[in-house]
Formats: structure tokens, C-alpha cells, sequence
């Protein structure tokens, strides 16, 4: 993962404002250009001295760090206008913001709203950024998609450790329970599924050779959302990489999904990451900002294809 570009939402509360602080230690880390949001709850108007507090934010984190950060223009916007924005974009970070409202209970909460048609990846920062990630948990379901996913967490933090973790689902046993087979069966179809998880990780982490020293592997059984909490949990982990793909807002509500498991009932940082898009850089990004443009979004001279 190449991060070149990053944009962070906040209301300029205080613990918003420590979302724009994570954003700012990736900033730094990666060497990317930063851009400040002000995203007020859904319903409300811009608070008067929005821009001039925006500002003084952005002023002051200058000050701090030396670098140049970019500052959008406060204006009236709908949740889903952030997806439109961050296209082309290499990273979008988001607060953790819960509402009460009737639109947020069958629509999911703004955060959920934005995973589910965001094409690039999503950072929902909830701890206190007092330091670098030091330890990442990657959730894999071995699909394609997961050695993207690795080495997308290895690319972030280039010193933080580095877990992988699978849940064995437990819907093939109660099936079997459930056509009354033997418990001889059972347990050999549970046996059959952990060595195929073992092998398949072994596999997986073979591909990784740079960062093995620092790679840990866990497996689990059960629902993936929930045990990949209680993992998080276990291991104390700072940040979950988890995959999504693209959603309605009835498949949220009635399924759900394991990102969305994770954010409800874990404490941990999540990066959500879109399944299934070529990545955000360049020269994939140059086209997608191509296709934005009315945005206001300019390509930087080191990223435009020829």
C-alpha cells in the first residue's frame, strides 16, 4: 500500500479532533499530502466559525510537524458525498460517530454508510493516537483477496507486528448435526476443516517472507465478526484489517458483515478495506481522479501517467 493522499473528517470536538491526529502520524509516516473535513452530525447546518476553527486546526498542526496540509471549503454535504470526494485517494479517516435516529437505525450508522460504497480504504479511528500501531490484526478468509489485505497491514505500519487470524465457521458441523450424523463424523469434518485452515495459512504467510519475523498466525472457530473481536482482545492489537465488499443497506441490516461486526462490538482501530478495486494509486488513481475532477482534487506532477 502506497499512501500518497489522505482525507480526515471531523466536527472539531475533542475526540474527533484525535482522529485528525492519527491521520497526521500516517501523514508523517508515509510521507502524504493531508486534507482536513469538517464533517458535522447528519441533520446539522455548519456551525458559524467552522471554517475560521478549521483554520486554526490546520494552522496549528503546521506549526507542529512542518508540514503543508490542505484545508476543503465548509459547506452543506450528505455522508455519502465523502465516498465521491475520497475516490482517487489513497486513504479516507473517519471517526467513530454514533446517531440516534430512525435513518441511522435502517441505514446503518454514517460510518457504515460510507463502507458500503467506498473504493478505497477506511480507517474508523477510536483509540487515542499516543503512538504507532504496535501490533496489526489481519482477519483472512484465504479468498484472493487476502494476501492483498497482508500485505496492505505490512505496508502501513513498517514496525508493528503483524497478526493473521481466520475463523473456522461452525455452520458445516451444525449441519451435520442437524441430518443426525455421527459424532465420529462430526469431529472428523472439524478435523478436516482446522488442517485445511493450517495449510491454507501456511501458504498465505509463505508469500509474506519480508515481515515473517514480526508475523504471527491464530485460527479460531465460530462467527468471524465475534471471534475476531475476541482475538483483538486477546492480543491487545491496535488496528483491524478487515475486508468488505460492496453492500445494500438491507444486506447490512439483516446479515450484517464481519466489518460490521467489528466495529460494533470491538474497541479497536479498523481499516475497512473495498474487495474487488484496483488499487488507489497511480497510474489507477490518475484515472479515477480524471473521473472526479469537478471535485477540485489536482493530480500531483510524480502521479500523472504519461
Amino acid at each position: 500500500m502506497t499512501i500518497q493522499s489522505i482525507l480526515v473528517a471531523t466536527d472539531l470536538s475533542v475526540p474527533e479532533n484525535m482522529v485528525v491526529r492519527r491521520a497526521l502520524r500516517l501523514a508523517i509516516a508515509h510521507d502524504a499530502t493531508l486534507r482536513l473535513k469538517y464533517m458535522p452530525p447528519t441533520g446539522q447546518k455548519p456551525a458559524a466559525d467552522a471554517a475560521a476553527r478549521l483554520s486554526q486546526l490546520a494552522g496549528e498542526l503546521e506549526q507542529a510537524t512542518g508540514m503543508r496540509i490542505a484545508v476543503d471549503a465548509v459547506q452543506p454535504y450528505k455522508v455519502e458525498d465523502l465516498c465521491a470526494e475520497a475516490r482517487g485517494l489513497d486513504l479516507l479517516v473517519l471517526p467513530h460517530r454514533r446517531e440516534r435516529s430512525t435513518a441511522a437505525f435502517f441505514r446503518g450508522q454514517p460510518v457504515l454508510r460510507v463502507l458500503r460504497t467506498a473504493r478505497c480504504p477506511v480507517l474508523v479511528a477510536r483509540r487515542t493516537p499516543d503512538a504507532d500501531y504496535g501490533r496489526i490484526l489481519v482477519a483472512v478468509d484465504f479468498s484472493a483477496e487476502s494476501e492483498s489485505l497482508l500485505q496492505l497491514a505490512g505496508d502501513l505500519d513498517a514496525h508493528a507486528e503483524l497478526e493473521l487470524f481466520h475463523a473456522v465457521d461452525t455452520l458445516g458441523e451444525a449441519r451435520l448435526r442437524a441430518a443426525e450424523a455421527t459424532e465420529h463424523a462430526v469431529r472428523a469434518y472439524r478435523a478436516h476443516c482446522l488442517r485445511h485452515a493450517r495449510d491454507r495459512m501456511l501458504t498465505l504467510t509463505d508469500s509474506f517472507v519480508a515481515r515473517r519475523d514480526r508475523l504471527l498466525t491464530q485460527i479460531g472457530r465460530g462467527d468471524p465478526g465475534r471471534q475476531v473481536v475476541v482475538q483483538q482482545e486477546h492480543s491487545d492489537a491496535d488496528l483491524v484489517v478487515v475486508g468488505k465488499r460492496r453492500t445494500s443497506a438491507w444486506e447490512d441490516f439483516l446479515c450484517g458483515s464481519v466489518a460490521h461486526r467489528v466495529l460494533s462490538w470491538g474497541s479497536s482501530d479498523v481499516l475497512v478495506v473495498p474487495l474487488g478495486l484496483p488499487p488507489a494509486t497511480a497510474p489507477h488513481a490518475a484515472r479515477r481522479i480524471l473521473a472526479v475532477r469537478d471535485g477540485g482534487l489536482r493530480i500531483p506532477a510524480e502521479r500523472r501517467t504519461s
